[in-house]
């Protein structure tokens, strides 16, 4: 049986997109064995009986002082032996690298193993393990069109997002705006947005009574309670959890979000046909999130606000120019699945399928 090593691990970021695509490699009969850190998200989110787990010890470098550096280094060392002892176990075929940690000292064991190498980099802005990795790399992929620093050679595939929401009915099925009230989703990320938690109601509650939206908020772990005190302090109704479990139905049912912009963000709204006011991260490594936003907004696909310029009034302006405006919302919303890659899972797994001969 072909085998492809995935190297995916740390944050749903990278583990969500490179569950999709195991999926279709194991639809096509290939063995799919997951390197990943016992630390990271993927010890939670991998559970599939058809994925043999493997587990390396690694953590990041960058700006962590100069004795964890060093630290981190070594442990990358020890990590380099742990994924070289993993390899001669398994002896895939193939490896794919779909971020996090593990990505670098997996790689490295691959190629001198002399092992083809397919790397996807799924930010507007490649990280520097990706930059590098990309001059060892038999393929390159990516999730935004024309990222620097990879080679003349990488091919745009866009981001693997999940089938369910992949599923969810396009635009012009959904009567999108044309509810009343404006069905707004608020979504910080799985740990939430402090910055969303404390300016959303205020914003909110700067717009007359009648044109306010219903609103779904994802506050984050712990923060619940806090975020819908500030809603009632300001006489705003407001259905806030602190984590939505299904949010291909969160997606289904608005006509308007409000959130960060990782990779994996932008995917998924873009496939979901979701208009979007967009804040990046400002502390994301390298600013790639105001690059992913930037994507959209060059395209006339969504609004971006940066995190200094964020604030109730700044909100409240572009949500004024929304409300009420089905045609705008619907306008935002076919630009952004225009630039969607729903079958982004299948094309990497194509990628790995050719190097497998398959």
């Amino acid at each position: 049986m072909k085998t492809v090593l995935i190297m995916a691990g740390g944050t749903g970021g990278h583990i969500y997109p490179a569950l999709a695509v195991s999926s279709c490699l194991l639809a096509e009969g290939v063995k799919v064995v997951w390197l990943g850190t016992r630390i990271g998200l993927e010890s939670e989110l991998v559970s599939h009986k058809n994925i043999v787990l493997e587990w390396i010890n690694v953590k990041g470098v960058r700006g962590k002082g100069l004795l964890r550096s060093i630290g981190a280094l070594l442990l990358a060392l020890i990590g380099f032996w742990q994924a070289l002892l993993i390899i001669r176990r398994h002896r895939p075929d193939v490896l794919l690298g779909m971020g996090g940690y593990v990505a670098g000292p997996g790689a490295l064991a691959g190629f001198l193993a002399r092992l083809p190498l397919v790397i996807h980099e799924a930010n507007a802005r490649a990280g520097l393990t990706n930059r590098l990795l990309s001059l060892l790399s038999t393929n390159v992929l990516t999730g935004f069109p024309d990222t620097p620093g990879l080679g003349r050679c990488a091919e745009w595939v866009g981001n693997p997002v999940r089938s369910a929401i992949v599923a969810t009915d396009l635009p012009s099925k959904r009567d999108l705006g044309k509810y009343t009230p404006l069905r707004l989703l608020v979504i910080g990320g799985s740990q939430g947005a402090e910055i969303f938690n404390s300016t959303v109601p205020e914003a909110i509650a700067q717009l007359p009574i009648v044109d306010r939206p219903s609103i779904l908020h994802q506050s984050g772990q712990t923060k619940e309670s806090i975020t819908k005190q500030r809603y009632n302090g300001f006489g705003v109704k407001a259905d806030v959890v602190d984590y939505i479990d299904d949010i291909a139905g969160a997606y289904q049912n608005s006509d308007l979000i409000i959130c960060r912009s990782g990779a994996m963000t932008i995917a998924e709204i873009t496939v979901a046909g979701l208009p979007a006011i967009l804040v990046p991260f400002p502390s994301a490594v390298d600013d790639h999130q105001t690059c992913n936003a930037n994507f959209l907004v060059h395209h006339g696909a969504a609004y971006l606000i940066s995190q200094d310029d964020l604030s109730s009034v700044s909100l409240a302006n572009v949500l004024k120019q929304l409300l009420g405006n089905p045609s705008r919302l619907m306008e935002l919303a076919e630009k952004a699945r225009s630039l969607a890659c729903p079958d982004a899972a299948e094309r990497v797994a194509e990628v790995c399928l050719e190097k497998l001969g398959a």
